[in-house]
């Protein structure tokens, strides 16, 4: 089957000790998956390989192009308790992409799926034919780079804002993630709402 759209999926956040996992689906025309690029940022990089700055300045790119379309699906703390990891970060892909086929130019057409690493669309067993896993697609897949990036600013910005509200525990700085300074806050000051206990052993 002829696919219009490639849709890359990708998530951040799975290792952090506070804050959201936060997964993004991405869908870029057939014909443009491997034309991504801008004169100002030059050729398309996964999300690990680039600084804040310049994932903002992506992030701004991808926002403001005509013909790439994306969806966002936050999974918080209690929810990543409730369900383990894996099966958070599962529901929230299938959550963005529902939120993405939302979109009028996708509905009538065809896609073909793409998922980074060990993320599935639902669940292992209830994945599609027409969507694959891919061990770093963020590195082999625009699309799904794509995706790895507007996740990655998406939540870096979650962090700061939780910053704002929790000041003792720096998340602007280590985004939830487990540092020294982290950990040395947990222990001073305890748990917050936005901690994932059953990380802390808690």
């Amino acid at each position: 089957m002829r696919s219009d759209f490639i849709i890359g999926i990708d998530e951040v956040g799975r290792g952090a000790l506070a804050g959201p996992v936060v997964v993004t689906a991405a869908a870029v025309p057939t014909s443009l998956t491997w034309k991504v690029q801008s004169k100002k940022l030059g050729g398309l990089r996964d999300s690990k390989k680039l600084s804040a700055k310049q994932r903002e300045a992506w992030f701004g790119h991808f926002k403001n192009h005509p013909k790439i379309s994306y969806a966002v699906a936050f999974v918080y703390p209690r929810q990543i308790e409730k369900r383990n990891i894996s099966g958070a970060a599962n529901l929230a892909a299938l959550r963005a992409y529902q939120r993405l086929a939302l979109d009028s130019r996708l509905s009538a057409l065809s896609s073909s799926i793409f998922l980074d690493g060990g993320l599935f669309l639902g669940s292992r067993k209830l994945q599609p034919a027409h969507a694959k896993t891919v061990v770093k697609g963020d590195e082999k897949i625009p699309a799904v780079a794509i995706a790895s990036i507007i996740a990655k600013v998406t939540r870096d910005r979650a962090m700061v804002r939780l910053a704002r509200r929790h000041p003792q525990y720096g998340f602007e700085i280590h985004k939830g993630y487990g540092t020294k300074r982290h950990c040395a806050a947990i222990k001073r000051h305890g748990m917050s709402h936005v901690h994932r206990t059953t990380f802390l052993g808690k």
